[in-house]
């Protein structure tokens, strides 16, 4: 029979070991950032592309719910790698009113932008009060725009013969893939931004072949060890983060986030994608 000192130090030491645990998930690892580098092969890329570097940013929620001086450290560490084409995807905001421009503001003076290009899509949180209010994504984009930041809403532009499609997003009020689609050259080489994977799985392509950089998920945030994240904002729960092979001449990378919706994070660390073009 278990005796009373045992049960109380055992108790101990569970709830010791929750209170580590939850410091850690509240406090350590939202702020852990990790670079993840991986390469990127993008069929005919331009002789001179070959090599450099596109860095992709995604969800970095600029509001009240978390201390984003973290973002913009985060950008101070990614700005010293020099990237030459840097992309983000998504979510700029975690939108409760007016103040988040001037939020914005502040952390977008030290954007990360790269030497060749700097490019921007929309997610639903850059469309206000349920993602319906397209004057605050208009803003956003001003806001993006005195950074110096190009926001492709639909469209597409050209970086020494890399083409970047930008689709708005998918729950916003300026959501046109098939317009954003129907412009890609096959002939070219493409890299395609859509912040929410979802978008993969309709029927809005046009054929396209290629690399999509998506975001939005966050990894889910958190994530028991060999199981899948209990928390998605996806309808295709296998759009968690990573890699993904779409089995159809498409290829699907979601970045985990560099913020965050809530400030917890366990075993899904914020992160900022290297890309290195092949």
């Amino acid at each position: 029979m278990i005796s009373r000192r045992t049960f109380l130090r055992a108790t101990g030491l569970l709830s010791a070991g929750g209170l580590l645990a939850g410091l850690y998930t509240w406090q350590v690892e939202p702020f852990w950032l990790e670079f993840v580098r991986r390469d990127l092969p993008i069929v005919g890329l331009p002789s001179f592309l070959a090599g450099k570097t596109l860095l992709q940013i995604s969800d970095i929620h600029v509001g009240n719910r978390f201390d984003y001086q973290f973002i913009i450290d985060s950008f101070k560490k990614a700005s010293a790698l020099e990237p030459d084409i840097v992309v983000y995807t998504g979510d700029f905001v975690s939108w409760e009113g007016e103040q988040q421009l001037c939020q914005l503001r502040e952390v977008m003076a030290h954007a990360v932008k790269g030497k060749l290009g700097t490019f921007a899509i929309l997610g639903n949180h850059d469309y206000g009060d349920k993602w319906k209010e397209g004057k605050v994504a208009d803003e956003i984009v001003g806001v993006l725009g005195e950074a110096g930041i190009h926001t492709l809403r639909n469209e597409t532009a050209a970086v020494e013969g890399l083409h970047l499609t930008g689709i708005d997003d998918l729950w916003g009020t300026n959501f046109n893939p098939e317009a954003a689609t129907a412009r890609i050259d096959p002939a070219a080489a493409n890299l395609v931004l859509c912040h929410n994977p979802d978008v993969c799985d309709m029927d809005v392509w046009n054929g396209y072949q290629g690399w999509i950089l998506s975001g939005h998920t966050h990894g889910g945030q958190c994530k028991p060890p060999f199981l899948p994240p209990p928390l998605l904002p996806v309808e295709n729960r296998r759009y968690t983060a990573g890699a993904f092979d779409l089995e159809d001449g498409r290829q699907l990378y979601i970045n985990r986030a560099l913020g965050h919706s809530r400030q917890v994070r366990f075993n899904v660390r914020p992160e900022i994608t290297v890309f290195t073009l092949v």
